[in-house]
């Protein structure tokens, strides 16, 4: 049997990968999840309901993304204080921010179900979609709170120490969504009201199930007691988590600026083909998002400990991890992109040639979105919200934008899919000026 790995390890590069892959494996069955759900819909509802899920998921994203600033910006900072020799206060503060995580999202539930109408329309959907995007949008928004705790789950069960254990919830959840598909779309014919039914009850059982272990007594390093007001705790997490609010909010705005584009230079098949390429590149980015997931709270825990050493020691072993996996994903995703494509839209010939030229000028972009991705979790993990707000927001809100707007002026439609990779070559010049400058103040790297 192997021994249970402890932030406060030494870790070698096999103890690094070790201990992220639960976390890596969490992300991509998600991503993979996202993808069946895209199956189901495009093969037995049709372009229309695939587009129309495309267009309102990314606002639906926006309502959640408060679970990604408590579940960054909270483990980063619960792990800290654990580095610091603080159980009971760690504890303290992983209890206010599951509580005020779900009540936030039962809030943001009640204010985005009046706005999916308005919200269909400014997004660009046409009379066909607008019933189908309120309807999935609806069915979506009863699951919010228990959303906005799955997400936020993702990451502590890392700081808990029980990677795994949130890896085996993210397969229940997961299986129980590709089921519910099988048999809402595909067996009752119920479309995308299938579609979003099948989410939303899949994301009930991945909130609760957390919710449940952590109530009752257990073998981790945190435990669900009675909350205390700490307002101190919730500025820092959300400091934390800046940069995770701020590259999914700018996550919706690109996603938003590219369906308004590709209506505007292709049509309903622009969007499609972006659909079919968010799933895709979801699935890839996913292996390096998760990376980041499992080695931030291990470089929280040292950074909280004041062992430079071993900061130095998980950073450098980092980036050759994510060089070799950029490499590899970026291989795989040209020899792949065809038959992925296919899954989606066999059923036409032209929107599946477009797809896949696109998926693979997309695919350049996995060569550095790893860096400037670990780059702004890096230091979200080193309660540096600041610095990883301005490298994420400058990487997808600035230069994806800009490249977004302007580069299909000159090249047409291909500037549309080109966009990515212009942004990731601009951002990677921010991040690493930003890993320098602060290495010498953290330790992580030598002076």
């Amino acid at each position: 049997m192997k021994k249970t790995i402890l932030l406060s390890d030494h870790f070698t590069i096999r103890k690094l990968f070790r201990f992220t892959v639960p976390a890596m494996m969490m992300m991509v069955f998600i991503s993979i999840y996202s993808v069946i759900d895209g199956f189901f819909v495009s093969n037995f509802a049709g372009t229309t309901s695939f587009a129309a899920l495309n267009l309102i998921y990314p606002f639906l994203m926006f309502l959640s993304v408060i679970g990604f600033v408590f579940g960054a910006g909270g483990t980063a900072l619960i792990a800290k204080t654990l580095g610091e020799e603080k159980p009971a206060e760690a504890n303290r503060i992983f209890s206010l921010l599951i509580y005020t995580g779900a009540l936030v999202g039962v809030f943001f539930a009640a204010v985005g179900w009046p706005l999916l109408d308005n919200v269909s329309v400014m997004l660009g959907a046409d009379e066909a979609m607008v019933d189908e995007c309120v309807i999935y949008g609806r069915i979506m928004l009863l699951a919010m709170p228990f959303f906005i705790l799955q997400i936020m789950f993702h990451s502590l069960f890392v700081a808990a120490e029980k990677p795994n254990l949130g890896l085996v919830v993210t397969l229940i959840s997961g299986g129980l969504n590709m089921l519910l598909d099988a048999l809402f779309i595909a067996g009752f014919g119920w479309g995308l009201k299938g579609a979003a039914w099948a989410t939303a009850l899949s994301q009930m059982v991945g909130g609760v199930i957390p919710l449940i272990y952590f109530i009752v007594p257990n073998s981790s390093r945190l435990q669900l007691c009675r909350p205390v007001f700490d307002s101190t705790a919730l500025r820092q997490t959300c400091f934390n988590g800046i940069s995770e609010f701020f590259s999914n909010v700018s996550a919706t705005v690109v996603s938003m600026l590219y369906n308004l584009q590709l209506m505007k230079h292709i049509g309903e098949d622009g969007v499609a083909a972006y659909g079919v390429i968010m799933y895709v590149a979801f699935i890839f980015a996913a292996v390096m998002i998760g990376y980041g997931m499992g080695s931030g709270p291990i470089v929280s825990f040292h950074y909280g400990a004041g062992n430079r050493d071993e900061l130095r020691n998980v950073f450098t072993k980092s980036m050759m991890l994510i060089g070799i996996m950029g490499l590899t994903e970026f291989f795989l995703a040209q020899f792949l992109a065809r038959p992925l494509a296919h899954i989606f839209v066999s059923y036409d010939p032209d929107l599946l040639a477009l797809t896949t030229r696109a998926l693979r000028i997309y695919s350049v972009s996995f060569l550095l979105m790893g860096f400037n991705g670990y780059a702004s979790a890096f230091f979200t993990a080193l309660n540096n919200g600041l610095v990883s707000a301005l490298i994420s927001t400058n990487r997808t809100l600035v230069c994806e934008t800009l490249a977004v707007l302007l580069l299909p002026t000159f090249f047409g439609v291909s500037g549309i899919w080109y966009a990515i990779v212009f942004a990731e070559v601009a951002a990677l010049v921010l991040a690493a000026t930003m890993l320098v400058r602060n290495g010498g103040k953290y330790g992580y790297l030598r002076r």
